[in-house]
């Protein structure tokens, strides 16, 4: 008998997930889905602007270097849209520079590439309180 993925919550938080690099996309998007979260995921950010995405998601994944931007104007495009979700920002260029940038931006994490699935998962799983 097959496992089913095991469920972090009963509403499947919605993740939009970009990045260019594809074969990075489908690893970190069937991880999610396994972990049980609703993801759309994207090889550019004009179509996850163009498709209305921000107004449902809970959480954003992007990769810092996109072809059409960059990670930090996507997520200034999704606040302005006025989305209030948690994001993530993916990097194989860090730079303490970056980081400070990202986080004065509404960034909650600035995670490194190659990604460690542990630490994304970190970085997204609600956190328990005291």
């Amino acid at each position: 008998m097959a496992a089913s993925p095991p469920s972090i919550d009963p509403h499947r938080p919605k993740v939009i997930l970009i990045d260019d690099d594809e074969g990075v996309r489908r690893s970190l998007q069937l991880l999610l889905h396994w972990r049980g979260f609703e993801v759309r995921s994207f090889g550019t950010a004009t179509p996850a602007l163009q498709d209305h995405c921000p107004a449902s998601a809970d959480i954003l994944i992007v990769d810092y270097v996109l072809p059409d931007g960059d990670g930090i104007g996507v997520l200034d495009a999704f606040r302005a849209l006025g989305w209030r979700g948690r994001a993530i920002l993916m990097t194989a260029l860090p730079s303490s520079a970056l980081s400070q940038r990202a986080l004065a931006s509404g960034f909650d994490v600035v995670l490194e590439k190659p990604l460690y699935h542990q630490d994304l998962l970190a970085a997204i799983l609600p956190r328990s309180t005291p």
